[in-house]
């Protein structure tokens, strides 16, 4: 946590301030894109900035995956 708190580089600063949006992001306050803006980066910067600091964009649980892909997989048939 140390290498946060002192400011020696641009890119430490703009990951102090993305973790310090992390929760209002996790909490659904305001979007990826939103704290992207706020911080001047682009979403997909953002979410890589994320994945370097361990916090995964997509937090859905195996179980959940499988029962969307059955739900696209029923509609897909029904469709056709």
């Amino acid at each position: 946590m140390a290498r946060f708190l002192v400011i020696d580089e641009d890119q430490t600063e703009l990951t102090r301030n993305a973790l310090l949006l992390y929760p209002y992001i996790k909490n659904l306050t305001i979007s990826n894109g939103r704290a992207a803006e706020i911080l001047g980066i682009s979403k997909w910067e953002l979410i890589t900035l994320y994945n370097e600091c361990g916090l995964a964009y997509l937090d859905q649980d195996i179980s959940d995956i499988e029962s969307d892909v059955k739900t696209y997989q029923t509609l897909k048939e029904v469709i056709l």
